[in-house]
């Protein structure tokens, strides 16, 4: 292939989204990414259920449910007390024929697409292509990168950079990436144990101000994801010395473990400074980075994609204004900056900080808690918060 309507920089999830999108509304995309294949280390593994509608207009909910698993249940444990608060999905039957949430890591999804695409005359994929830099025009962009055979100019109508939090997109474009480095590392693990012997449910949130957790089964078979958290200033190369100890202290029930997989990894609160300018636009976390606590930043960026793909389509095959991304841009960074944000720094602080211990604070949010597992209409007031995230397309209104 050689130019393209839409370029798409970063093949993680939110770049695979919106390309699927894009060819399959018949723009010509190509997607480049730096390594030589999509990242399998630990990553975001939870689609809430308000996702569900994005994947089913892709075409891909079945398959995504085939390949992870799905679920609706939820558990609050606080660890000082023994005090638990459970819950389930199922009162969002008034709202969604989606009641559940579909467990499947980030790199699965990615595969999925990867799979859709390579059998589209329109789309096409180059491994080990590194993004160099771009120049704009008026007519488009060309996107410098490097090869496997060295280097390569790449010619696109727009560009989107979907290449994650250190975006090379976004820092040759000069955008400031405003924000925040949380002085704690988290740790997300993937281990074989069993959970259940010890009365943990298939969502586990562990509260507790030294061992917090986020513990979640993520395959049929029975592999979970532990994550949890520590000091920054720990060295991170010894990281692995630290995980039978912090072990210790979170897995519960009978037997002994497997670790399978594991990934250290810092955590910001930050947002480019806008999301478009001129013919390229930000998605995901080359736009916006945030703790993972609730799973808010893997709907945050697949939400991006879900209304990016419709309006990039609708300029380029439609003649469209392509003021639609100035709206579409305004929208998304509001969504991170006045919601998504705000609440994954209040799930961070009471699941991992227990609110800094006893007083208002932590009451509140218990409270809030017991308050979902006894009143159905709350609950579904407060599920609806993901639905919250998303925007429509400002070309589909």
């Amino acid at each position: 292939m050689g130019d393209c309507d839409v370029l798409v920089v970063g093949g993680g999830p939110t770049g695979f989204v919106t390309a699927l999108g894009l060819a399959q509304a018949g723009v010509s995309v190509c997607l480049i990414e730096a390594g030589p294949a999509i990242i399998s280390s630990p990553r975001a593994c939870v689609y809430h259920w308000s996702m569900l509608d994005g994947l089913e207009r892709l075409g891909i909910r079945e398959e995504a449910e085939r390949i992870g698993y799905t679920k609706d249940d939820y558990l609050w444990l606080r660890k000082a007390t023994g005090e638990e608060m459970p819950y389930d999905l199922k009162v969002l039957d008034r709202v969604t024929r989606f009641n559940y949430n579909i467990q499947l890591g980030q790199d699965m999804l990615a595969d999925i697409c990867l799979r859709r695409l390579q059998a589209m005359r329109k789309a096409e994929i180059r491994w080990n292509t590194a993004f160099t830099g771009l120049v704009q025009d008026a007519d488009g962009v060309t996107v410098g990168a490097d090869g496997p055979d060295g280097p390569v100019e790449l010619r696109a109508k727009w560009v989107v950079g979907a290449d994650g939090a250190s975006s090379s997109v976004r820092q040759a474009s000069g955008l400031s990436f405003d924000g925040m480095t949380w002085p704690e590392r988290f740790v997300a693990t993937n281990v074989r144990h069993d959970f259940e012997s010890g009365g943990y449910w298939q969502s586990t949130m562990v509260i507790d101000e030294k061992w917090g957790a986020v513990i979640v089964k993520i395959t049929r078979d029975g592999l979970w994801r532990c994550t949890f958290m520590e000091d920054m200033a720990l060295p991170e190369e010894s990281y692995l010395d630290r995980i039978p100890d912090a072990y210790a202290n979170l897995l519960p029930g009978e037997g002994g473990y497997e670790l399978v997989q594991s990934s250290p990894y810092k955590m910001h609160q930050r947002c480019a400074s806008t999301f478009r300018l001129g013919r390229t636009v930000l998605a995901g976390d080359a736009a916006h980075v945030t703790n993972p606590t609730g799973g808010f930043g893997l709907t945050t960026g697949l939400f991006d994609a879900y209304s990016l793909w419709p309006t990039l389509a609708a300029i380029v095959l439609d003649g469209a204004d392509p003021a639609l991304l100035d709206t579409w841009a305004e929208e998304r960074r509001a969504i991170f900056l006045d919601k998504t944000s705000p609440q994954a720094c209040a799930y961070k602080d009471f699941v991992f900080h227990a609110c800094g211990g006893s007083g208002e604070r932590l009451d509140a949010a218990l409270d809030g808690m017991r308050r979902m597992v006894r009143d159905p209409d709350y609950r579904l007031e407060r599920l609806m918060f993901t639905k919250g995230l998303e925007t429509t397309s400002p070309a589909e209104r």
